[in-house]
């Protein structure tokens, strides 16, 4: 049967920043939850887009040639193979990712904190 899941209990459940946590799975992919501060790495998803939604606090996405600050309760869809480093210059942001599974934060495997579910 399936269970519903309580982002805000999850999200009471770890404290470190750029750490995924996968909270559910569905056809292939995972919907994951971040907590995050300050600026990640440039990277890009040669092979998939990346879905940003702010549950929590102000996030900045850079792209090489624009910033796009993203609010709670706004998302984002970086298309496949651009380049954007997401930054959370006013604390700590909130955040819930649905990503491919296995699919690496940074957009590679060898830099990538790997999703742990709980």
């Amino acid at each position: 049967m399936p269970a519903k899941v309580n982002l805000a209990e999850k999200l009471g459940t770890f404290s470190n920043h750029w750490a995924p946590r996968i909270v559910a799975r569905y056809n292939d992919h995972e919907v994951r939850l971040v907590k995050v501060e300050g600026e990640f790495t440039w990277h890009q998803h040669d092979d998939t887009d990346e879905l940003f939604l702010v549950l929590g606090g102000i996030l900045d996405i850079e792209f090489r040639d624009r910033t796009q600050t993203l609010n709670p309760g706004e998302l984002l869809v970086v298309p496949r193979g651009t380049e954007h480093r997401p930054c959370a210059r006013h604390g700590e942001v909130q955040l819930l990712l649905i990503d491919p599974r296995d699919m690496p934060n940074t957009g590679d495997p060898a830099t990538a904190t790997i999703a742990v579910e709980i």
